[in-house]
């Protein structure tokens, strides 16, 4: 194996196994509230469902790629790949959806009670439920359609395009088809990418209203902490800005892609590295404002260490 494949396969397998395991420990942190009878606030239940989204893609695409870059191409072709890829497309179109759902949701939460937001301040809380649910079963629906069409990759004579995109290869019968699912796709990430910036802006000129209206607490008051509820808000804003961020450029090198026949190696590897940068980074945007996730994650990673130093000095003594 090439030093430069070497380099990125463990550059993709780093960021694959601390991925799954923050957001295992995370989706652990929140499993375990639900079975201590700890009725989950609107906010945790979009964290828990961009959680389980986030780990379904490090376990598909993430677990893939990193196989592929070290040289292995069982997940390139056949049933296995139709599958990995539909669970990824799923998972992502959930983790844009619910990054979305709790941009603005924070934003409707932290809104003055006297603004236009007072009634739907109200009801949306009760809807949080219903929300999730009908993201998750309009992107697997969405979503079914890949795996029929690319059931006849292989039989199917007349396919017009075909290209390799990172784990799996793709392909359509006819121009129409790949259109109309690009726009099923692209237009619902677009539009939510869209809404998110919006509620940061408006989450940012809620939190400088805010302070502006509270100054005269800090400046009589030196140890005075931001409140539970503006922490929150800035790990939420933390969280839309480093998603924006990444779908951004991984939006543009994925077009940089598919402009070349044969991308280039670096291209390719760079394009699959960015597109499970936020997945494996979420949870410890969101563990930034929970201090019992982010000491079940200290706890959990110095256990790791420990297992790891027992393991080498096992290792140089035999």
């Amino acid at each position: 194996m090439a030093s430069r494949d070497l380099a990125i396969g463990m550059t993709f397998l780093t960021q694959t196994v601390t991925g799954i395991l923050a957001n295992i420990v995370l989706l652990f942190h929140y499993l375990s509230l639900c079975f201590s009878g700890y009725m989950l606030r609107p906010t945790d239940l979009i964290a828990e469902h961009l959680t389980i989204a986030n780990t379904l893609i490090m376990l598909s695409k993430g677990v893939s790629q990193t196989v592929q870059a070290f040289g292995i191409k069982y997940f390139s072709q056949g049933i296995i790949c139709t599958v990995l890829f539909y669970v990824y497309r799923v998972a992502r179109g959930v983790s844009v959806s619910t990054t979305c759902l709790l941009s603005v949701f924070q934003t409707v939460k932290i809104s003055p009670m006297n603004s236009s937001w007072k009634q739907l301040k109200a009801k949306l809380p009760k809807h949080i439920s219903f929300s999730i649910f009908l993201i998750w079963s309009l992107y697997t629906l969405v979503n079914g359609i890949f795996p029929f069409y690319r059931s006849h990759k292989y039989s199917g004579k007349n396919i017009t395009k075909k290209k390799e995109y990172g784990f799996c290869s793709t392909g359509f019968r006819d121009k129409i088809i790949e259109a109309l699912y690009a726009a099923f796709i692209l237009f619902p990430e677009v539009s939510f990418s869209g809404i998110m910036i919006w509620s940061s802006g408006s989450m940012i000129f809620i939190l400088h209203r805010h302070k502006q209206q509270v100054q005269y607490i800090l400046r009589t008051n030196v140890s005075h902490k931001s409140s539970p509820e503006s922490r929150a808000t800035q790990s939420v804003l933390v969280l839309v800005c480093t998603f924006v961020s990444f779908y951004t450029l991984s939006s543009i090198f994925y077009a940089c892609v598919l402009n070349f026949n044969i991308p280039s190696w670096w291209l390719m590897n760079t394009s699959d590295l960015i597109s499970t940068c936020f997945p494996a980074v979420s949870p410890f945007v969101l563990m930034s404002c929970n201090s019992t996730a982010s000491r079940l994650w200290f706890k959990f990673s110095s256990f790791v260490r420990s297992m790891q130093s027992a393991f080498f000095c096992t290792k140089v003594s035999g």
